[in-house]
């Protein structure tokens, strides 16, 4: 076999490059779809092959739990004291409340420079396809918040993929185990064994990704007019993609300045993860694929086990982003007025109230619905951001991918000079 051949076996095996032909190949036979079909059989056709899109997540999410368990466990049992755990905790939690911060403040930026929804008329939006949405926000309250954090079963939690919650019991998990010391060690030892044959099976789940991805585009594609959506929406699209593209742009200069050369590395490691997450709009689906690469970039496995956890659960970056300029954006489309210090009011609400439905599908539409009905924006508002909203959590879903990396390798970097 030649060297050109074995490069381009190379080159077609590659899981980022087979990703993208994925996309390629399922937007086209969408648009095929959609223009060459009545709505009916379209609309068939897109719920039948989305169904590749939800086996790979769902083959994902089979994953994630006992993942983020054996890992958590086996990574504080080794950080052996409650003083390494909580300082590595302070260092997250500071970073995450400060990228949220930042991340609201430059979508509450763009949104007021750039004003999408002033003058903008959507007289042809169903509003009633809000509902769905606003039903999710019923119940939104300090109970809520604690709901989501304190698990009251570690089986139901496990279940439903709560994250945080898995997080909370396996730090007590883990902290119980390090403080009983050898007695400990068998148990530690298979959580260690187990973690690695998780880790394995990712191997196996990611080969279906493009196939996954294929099913998302296409689905997607099958179902919505695209030119038309891109007119009708230009300048709100227009003005989010401004505002992730600064985040975007924050977020590589800060890693830079931390990671100096080393966010190069990082960057070709995370590629692949970046690319699932924007074909199927879900950053958990590439939680397991991502732990590894983070560990391949060199940030120990204790560390790594520790943040990209919680990071799923309070640093959002580009669901964060959006939030603030969604619900800005619904009260200049209705002509609400909302001064700068009722704006960063609501900047704070947000903080607080994104963190309490990690888990939730579509959080960031229920924390942007909930929100405007606190500020009384009209809540039906949600329903002018709905066709549009797919395209937004592409990109939405990438950021929050990178954010929690560069988070991850920041503090692990930070943990080498300790």
């Amino acid at each position: 076999m030649t060297t050109t051949a074995v490069s381009k076996k190379s080159f077609f095996s590659n899981l980022t490059v087979q990703i993208v032909i994925a996309m390629l190949c399922g937007a086209l036979l969408g648009i095929y779809i959609h223009n060459n079909y009545a709505v009916e059989d379209a609309k068939s056709f897109s719920d039948k092959i989305k169904m590749l899109a939800t086996i790979f997540i769902r083959l994902v999410q089979m994953i994630i739990s006992p993942l983020v368990f054996t890992t958590l466990v086996v990574g504080i049992a080794k950080l052996g004291d409650i003083k390494a755990v909580g300082r590595i905790g302070g260092k997250a939690l500071i970073w995450f409340f400060s990228a949220s911060l930042v991340s609201l403040l430059i979508g509450m930026f763009w949104v007021n420079t750039l004003q999408p929804g002033v003058g903008l008329k959507l007289g042809n939006v169903d509003l009633t396809t809000a509902t769905e949405v606003t039903q999710k926000t019923e119940g939104f309250s300090a109970q809520n918040f604690v709901e989501h954090i304190i698990p009251k079963s570690i089986v139901e939690a496990m279940a439903t993929n709560e994250i945080l919650q898995i997080v909370i019991f396996s730090i007590f998990f883990g902290l119980a185990a390090a403080s009983i010391g050898a007695h400990a060690k068998p148990v530690v030892n298979a959580l260690d064994k187990t973690s690695h044959i998780v880790l394995k099976m990712v191997n196996y789940v990611m080969k279906f990704a493009p196939v996954g991805v294929f099913g998302a585009i296409a689905g997607v594609f099958a179902i919505k007019d695209v030119n038309e959506l891109l007119v009708t929406y230009a300048k709100f699209f227009s003005s989010f993609l401004v505002g992730i593209g600064s985040l975007w742009l924050f977020l590589l200069v800060i890693g830079y300045i931390f990671l100096k050369n080393h966010m190069t590395a990082l960057l070709k490691r995370i590629v692949g993860p970046l690319v699932i997450a924007f074909g199927t709009t879900s950053s958990e689906a590439v939680f397991p694929k991502l732990t590894e690469e983070l560990e391949r970039f060199g940030i120990k496995d204790k560390i790594v086990s520790f943040m990209l956890p919680l990071g799923y659960s309070f640093n959002l970056d580009g669901s964060m982003m959006y939030m603030t300029f969604a619900s800005i954006f619904i009260a200049q489309v209705y002509g609400v007025h909302l001064d700068t210090g009722t704006q960063m009011t609501m900047l704070l609400v947000l903080m607080l109230t994104s963190k309490g439905i990690a888990g939730v599908p579509r959080a960031s539409l229920v924390v942007v619905a909930a929100t405007c009905g606190m500020f009384k924006i009209p809540v039906e508002g949600i329903a002018l951001i709905l066709p549009i909203d797919h395209f937004c959590d592409m990109f939405r879903s990438a950021t929050n991918v990178l954010g929690n990396a560069l988070a991850t390798s920041v503090v692990g970097n930070w943990e080498k000079d300790s």
